[in-house]
Formats: C-alpha cells, sequence, structure tokens
C-alpha cells in the first residue's frame, strides 16, 4: 500500500484489479453521469468485467486546456491497454488513457477469471452525458473525460507539492532517479522562464527556451508534404533540426503543434498506427475535422519526462512532414 499525496489508501502500478459490473459502477454516478466530476463514458463498458492491471496512478494529470501546469486528481488509475475508442463521441481519434476512480475497480488475487462482460443496452444517462449543449450555431458540442478534466482536478500542483514525487515513486510510476531528473527539469525551466523577464539577452542560456531548447524558425505559412502513410508501414522520425525548419514561432505547423516532450523521438523509427482525421477540441467540446491528416505512431506517448511525471500518457499527433519512410 502506498500513501497519495492526501494521505489516503490508493493502488499500485502492477497490482489485479478487476472493473465492477455496469449496475454497480451506475449506482456511483451522479445525474450527470459523473463520480466527482469525471465521467464515466459509454466506451468503457467494453472493460466491465475485465481483470485489468493498473498501469499508472492518475494522482495528477497536465492540464492541456488552460496551459495552467500541473493538476491534482484524487483516487484514479489508468489501466493498461484501456484508452478510448471514441466510439461515442462522433469517432474522436485522440486515444485518450482512460481514468478509472477507484470505486469503480475491485482489488482481486491472481488466478481468477474475468467476470460476466457487459452485453446490455448503453444506460440512457450514459449515452446522454456525452452531449454538451449545442454551439450558438447549432452544432454538436461533446462532453467526455478530457473536456471536464479541469473540473474533475480542480486544485492546481505547483513543483514546489514536493508530495506528488514522493507518491511517483511509493505508487511505481517512476523511478527515484527518473523523478530526480524531472525535478531538475522543473527547476531549471523555471529558470529559464524568470531569465526572460529579468536578464538581458547576451546572459540567457539557449534563449531561455525551456529544456529540449524546440524554437521554431518559420515566419511565413508553414510548410506541408504528404506522404499518404497507411497503418502498419515503418517510418522514421526526423531530426529537430528538420523539424525545426517546419515550424512557426508558436512551434505550429499547419495548426498543429510539437513540443519538447516529442523531441525526445527524433531520430527513432515507429510503426504508423492510424491516420487521424477528427478529434474532440477539449475547451469546447467541438469535434474537428482536420484538413491536414495527422499520424499517431505505435508505443510512442508523452512520457511526462518534461512534465513532471504526469502518467496522462498523451498520444502525439505527428504531421507527414516530420516522418519519412524507413
Amino acid at each position: 500500500m502506498t500513501i497519495s499525496i492526501n494521505g489516503t489508501p490508493t493502488l499500485r502500478v502492477g497490482d489485479l484489479v478487476q472493473v465492477l459490473d455496469a449496475e454497480e459502477i451506475m449506482a456511483t454516478l451522479d445525474e450527470k453521469g459523473e463520480l466527482d466530476n469525471l465521467p464515466f463514458m459509454p466506451e468503457m463498458l467494453r472493460y466491465c468485467g475485465r481483470r485489468m492491471t493498473v498501469h499508472k496512478v492518475a494522482h495528477k494529470l497536465c492540464d492541456t486546456q488552460t496551459r495552467t501546469g500541473l493538476r491534482r486528481m484524487e483516487r484514479a488509475v489508468h489501466l493498461t491497454g484501456a484508452r478510448c475508442d471514441g466510439g461515442a463521441h462522433g469517432g474522436c481519434q485522440t486515444a485518450c488513457s482512460l481514468y478509472w476512480k477507484e470505486a469503480w475497480l475491485r482489488k482481486v488475487k491472481p488466478g481468477g477469471g474475468d467476470g460476466d462482460p457487459h452485453k446490455g443496452a448503453t444506460p440512457l444517462l450514459l449515452q446522454i452525458s456525452t452531449r454538451r449543449e449545442p454551439g450558438p450555431d447549432g452544432e454538436e458540442r461533446f462532453r467526455c473525460q478530457a473536456t471536464e478534466l479541469l473540473r474533475a482536478a480542480p486544485t492546481c500542483l505547483p513543483l514546489r507539492s514536493t508530495g506528488q514525487f514522493v507518491t511517483d515513486v511509493r505508487s511505481g510510476n517512476a523511478g527515484v532517479f527518473a523523478t530526480l531528473r524531472t525535478v531538475l527539469f522543473g527547476l531549471f525551466n523555471r529558470f529559464q522562464h524568470a531569465s526572460k523577464r529579468l536578464l538581458p539577452p547576451r546572459l540567457r542560456i539557449k534563449e531561455g527556451l525551456a529544456w529540449g531548447f524546440v524554437k521554431g524558425r518559420v515566419t511565413g505559412p508553414t510548410p506541408v508534404t504528404k506522404l499518404d502513410l497507411k497503418p502498419g508501414e515503418l517510418v522514421r522520425i526526423k531530426s529537430k533540426d528538420e523539424i525545426l525548419n517546419t515550424l512557426n514561432q508558436d512551434l505550429l505547423n499547419r495548426g498543429m503543434g510539437f513540443e519538447e516532450e516529442m523531441a525526445r523521438y527524433c531520430g527513432q523509427t515507429g510503426r504508423v498506427r492510424a491516420r487521424v482525421d477528427r478529434c474532440i477540441d477539449e475547451k469546447t467540446g467541438r469535434l474537428l475535422e482536420m484538413k491536414n491528416s495527422c499520424i499517431i505512431l505505435e508505443d510512442i506517448v508523452c512520457s511526462g519526462v518534461y512534465k513532471a511525471n504526469c502518467p496522462r500518457e498523451f498520444v502525439p499527433f505527428w504531421r507527414e512532414i516530420w516522418l519519412e519512410r524507413v
């Protein structure tokens, strides 16, 4: 057993759990289909009754909506292999790692089998809870775990909150060396941010950039390349220098962002998992249709090395211009 930030016992990485059946989970939800402001989504029903392994303890997460940094999440985990397929949300292809409240799980011992899988219809409450009020123009808008994360995790978690790193180690989310490394990255980035306000340009380290040192070089429209990559193809991620030549000052290529965590994979090879044509905007709930398709690669996720060990493991989107066939 480990102790979380607020002293509440929680599950550990590697623990074997069984997802409760749909009726038991529905009994924990409020009139919005939520527990502690976190929705239980129709895409999660297929896991009911299954025995699964805790992949990460989801005690914190990155705020990808308003960029406030880390947020604290209470009594939740990610399970190995459990990602959203977007089936109840317009076919969103973001493939988010699902959040599971501990109240939806039962810790079990090895040796048993799965329970009965969910075979009934999706409860009406869960169907209704996938939608927000339509936009001013009548456009359909969605609700999901990603759009509601700031409600489910309302408390900011600054770097100085050292209890989070104790939990990282005790829960099994990260080792001691990895935790010390991410703390050093965080301290360095705070210094870099302050240096841009307090130091003249000639005294700044790498122009005050965050660790990873990603700076776009394009001043006009960003370039585009079409490779028509297909699932299963093997590709190499281009060098960071090549990718920087495709980014503007906001680190965007045709509106798609490239971040320091993605730069860690430059030069590596990967296999195309899927082409991404649509995804939900976390801020508005709108289903965005991409003008230029993006690629997701197998087994490549944001590992949180530069993000204080964030366990969310967001799946990066790659422009084809950042890739080349092997």
